[in-house]
Order: structure tokens, then sequence, then C-alpha cells
């Protein structure tokens, strides 16, 4: 297992099961198989995958990759609870082998983690811009300062009318939509971006990111955000807004996501956490950890994410490799 290599997640809604039964069906990637077999033992079980809506999309595609390319007889198992509500399901007994996060674990998550007993991997998989979005029709919000779009989403801003955030916008009412406090990325916004400060009291947050596309998609006076993959695939439904951070407006894209980057100040790591328990109970569970920081980066790119640098992988698969042995 210390040598693998490795790509993969799936796609699925919720809480549906993907079983890993397909083949490769062209001719080289059976040879390809045929080769990876001799290398390794053939593996067999399931693996279970919660939490952030963010990273799911980045997790879908590794678990379909793993599962078709790697192992066939390993089931995994993705769904998008939310980062917290991920982590309860997590930090349980008989809990989920990963919990995908947009944000870091908190120090009364890492205290119940202590308390049960549960050894936990943090593995940072990839970077994320949160992303504005406005509806299609919009045209005169294209571009606002990081200032301004604090103010639209803070209580404080008092920007109820689009004419409130400047004179020469429409004098209409500014609808402003974003994920539930289930999501990491509430959390990032609330947090790290508001500093901690009330939202407006008549945002419309909702659970499921593609009801939020859906929305700003309907209303022309809408304006959300939510991490850069769900814009990237919903480019022909949403505008993103240009932020100036003080340097001239910065569109959202994997060139700039970074953290040294010109979109630095709305970038974020996001993470899986691994049950080191069950890691070392279930050989296709750390099998899996393994695989996908080995293919962390081009999934990343292939899924609307900022890829890390090789340092960062390398630093991680080190930590998993220790495990393997």
């Amino acid at each position: 297992m210390k040598s693998l290599k490795r790509l993969g997640v799936f796609t699925m809604l919720a809480s549906v099961v993907v079983l890993g039964t397909a083949c490769g069906e062209e001719e080289s990637s059976a040879v390809a198989k045929s080769d990876n077999k001799d290398k390794q033992a053939e593996l067999e079980g399931s693996v279970i995958i919660d939490g952030s809506g963010t990273v799911y999309p980045f997790m879908a595609k590794m678990a379909e990759n793993y599962m078709t390319n790697e192992q066939e007889n390993v089931s995994v198992e993705v769904s998008r609870a939310g980062t917290s509500a991920g982590f309860e399901k997590f930090l349980a007994e008989n809990g989920t082998d990963y919990n995908d996060a947009s944000r870091k674990i908190k120090d009364e998550e890492i205290a119940k983690a202590e308390k049960l007993g549960i050894e936990v991997q943090e593995m940072k998989v990839a970077l994320d811009g949160l992303t504005i979005v406005i509806n299609k029709d919009n045209d005169w919000a294209k571009e606002l300062t990081k200032e301004e779009v604090m103010d639209i989403f803070l209580a404080s801003g008092e920007k109820k009318k689009w004419s409130d955030v400047r004179p020469e916008f429409p004098d209409e009412e500014i609808k402003t939509y974003g994920p539930n406090e289930n999501h990491g990325t509430y959390e990032f916004m609330f947090e790290n971006i508001l500093e901690e400060k009330p939202l407006v009291e008549n945002i419309n947050l909702q659970q499921d990111y593609s009801t939020l596309v859906d929305l700003v998609a309907k209303d022309k006076n809408g304006i959300g955000f939510f991490g850069y993959g769900y814009y990237e695939s919903n480019k022909d439904k949403l505008s993103a807004v240009k932020v100036d951070f003080g340097k001239g407006p910065v569109e959202p894209s994997v060139d700039t996501i970074k953290e040294d980057g010109d979109y630095a100040p709305f970038t974020r790591p996001v993470f899986t956490y691994l049950n080191v328990n069950h890691a070392k109970e279930k050989p296709e569970v750390l099998d899996y950890a393994i695989y996908t920081m080995e293919n962390a980066q081009e999934t990343a790119e292939e899924t609307g994410f900022a890829p890390l640098t090789d340092e960062d992988v390398q630093a991680t698969l080190d930590v998993l490799n220790e495990l393997d042995k």
C-alpha cells in the first residue's frame, strides 16, 4: 500500500451510495489496471465520507476515479451534510471515516474527539475562493470593493437598496443569499470576512447549494456567496463579482485563488479529516487517504479548486505513509 498511485472521489446526491463496480473498458486502461494489481493487494470494503458541500465536487470526483481506476471492490460513499453537521457524524461512536470541511476543525471538536478516543488527522486537499455571485442581468455590480461586499451582507451596513451601495445603482431592494449555518462557508464568511458581526436579517440561507444557484439565477436583484467550484460549474447561470481589495478589481479564478495571490483575502484552504483509528483497522480507508493526496492537485483543477503546492501534498503524504508501516 506504501507506493500506491491514486486518484479519486465520486459523484452523488446527499447520501446516495455509489458502488465501485465500474471496470476499465478500453484496452489501455485494462492493461494499466492489470499492472497495478501486480503491485498491490486487491482491497474490498467501504469508505464513508460526509461533510462539506463545498468540498463535495472534489471528493465526489476523487471517489469516482478511485472506484473506477484503483479498487473496484471498494465502495466509497460521499454525502454532503455540511461541515459542522458532518463533524457531528464523524465525532461519534461508529462514525464516518472522513469528514470534508471548508474550515479547520474547532477546539471544541478536537476536545470531543479526545473524549471519544478518536485520533484525527487533518488533510489539506485544495484551495477555494469565496465567490460573490450575481444574476446575469445585473450589469451594475460587476465590480465591488471588499468594503461594499461586507456592507451588503452586514446588518450594520444598512444597505437595503442597491442605490444605498452607490447612488448610480438602481433604486431596488437588495436580495441576499448564502449557505446556512451547517456549512463551513457560512462560518468563513461570518468569522473571517464579516468579523463575527451579524448578517442582514432578511438574508435567505439555504442548505443546498443548487438551490442557491437557482435563487440568484432567477432574481435580478440577488447577490449570494459560496465556493468557487459551484460558480465554475454554473457560469452559464451566474456572474462572479470582481472584488477590489485595494489594488483594483480581481476576478476569482484558479490562477488568482492562492494564499499569497491577488484573491488571497477571500481564499481559504479546504480539508478532509481522517479517523486514524479506522485507517489502522481498515486498509481501504488508509489506501483511499493516500490515493487522495497523490491525486489532489489534478482533481482540484478538474473540479474548480486551486491546487496545493508540492510541499503541502508531500507533508501530508509523509504522515499517511507512516501510518502504513
